[in-house]
């Protein structure tokens, strides 16, 4: 019978190594990626189809965010729980090796690369916790690695296999030369959650409205961002692909509030807020127009199909500073 593996697969140019390392010795493999509000599959998608890859996509959001409340190893420097997340993509992965009826998992994880994620003792626990250790096979750094059951039994020749350790890129381009892989992405992590300002915000989110959707995740990642009251926040647009966002998410108990008469962002209460959170956000609103700074202005607000007018003064850049997250 022959051998099928599943490659845990992120698109980048380790991920693309590991997978010829393994399906050079003529073994199966099929890939998967996760997404989340976090991070997508798109450059995964592209590079597996470039190479011929079959390829899973899984949401595994509501998994992801209960990790990500109370993440056994803590946080690196911003809201990246790196170690708990490839625990977590290891245990769905294992689930779907089961269902499958594979052999083994792989990554293209390399010893010593990412200091926090990637060490010995972090590989080490990544897999003893995700209940599938003697079947997470790395490829690239194996030789360097203890051996796994897939190579115990000979599913796997070990001595095809890597020693590569380091955050250098040398031995992975000269692979990738013998290879002929000609075009692949640079080594970014495309993580949200190791972005200070997203992070911060997230935070902010998470003890203000532990009851949150995702649609509020969503708003994090555009405009700027300011904590009116406890309850109350609002989202003001830097640009019109900003506005145009905010008014797409927008729910129809929210207040939408933008200056008449003057270009200038549009701000988003969600739930809607009270007449003085209101009044404040028009006053961020007015802060950010190309309006007058010493004069009232007049502020449309959008709330339930309703419109009504809000006379306001720009808030001082002070003032602003203050509230933003």
């Amino acid at each position: 019978m022959k051998t099928k593996a599943i490659a845990l697969f992120s698109g980048g140019l380790d991920s693309i190594l590991a997978f010829k390392v393994i399906a050079e010795q003529g073994i199966e493999v099929s890939g998967i990626t996760f997404e989340t509000p976090f991070f997508s599959a798109t450059k995964a998608r592209m590079t597996a189809e470039r190479i011929g890859l079959s390829l899973a996509v899984l949401d595994i959001t509501a998994e992801h965010l209960r990790m990500l409340k109370a993440p056994r190893y803590g946080y690196g420097r911003n809201m990246n729980p790196c170690i708990d997340c490839h625990t977590l993509m290891l245990q769905v992965a294992g689930r779907r090796m089961e269902e499958e009826g594979a052999d083994f998992l792989f990554t293209g994880e390399v010893l010593g690369e990412r200091p926090m994620s990637q060490g010995k003792q972090s590989l080490y626990i990544v897999a003893k916790n995700s209940g599938y250790a003697d079947r997470i096979l790395r490829p690239l750094s194996a030789r360097l690695l203890p051996e796994t059951e897939p190579e115990r039994m000979g599913k796997v020749d070990r001595t095809r296999l890597c020693d590569i350790q380091g955050r250098g890129r040398k031995r992975q381009i000269e692979m990738a030369v013998h290879y002929g892989i000609t075009s692949y992405p640079p080594p970014a992590g495309g993580c949200l959650l190791t972005d200070p300002i997203f992070s911060r915000r997230l935070g902010d989110l998470f003890v203000h409205h532990p009851d949150h959707a995702i649609r509020d995740i969503e708003l994090l990642k555009i405009g700027r961002h300011f904590r009116l009251d406890e309850k109350t926040k609002a989202i003001v647009g830097r640009n019109a692909m900003d506005n145009e966002t905010i008014e797409r998410l927008a729910d129809r108990d929210d207040a939408l509030i933008r200056i008449d008469s003057f270009p200038g962002p549009t701000a988003l209460v969600p739930g809607g807020g009270d007449e003085g959170t209101r009044l404040l956000a028009a006053g961020i609103c007015a802060r950010y127009c190309d309006g007058p700074r010493d004069r009232e202005l007049n502020a449309g607000c959008l709330r339930g199909g309703n419109e009504t007018s809000l006379m306001v003064l720009a808030i001082s850049p002070e003032g602003a500073e203050r509230l933003l997250v």
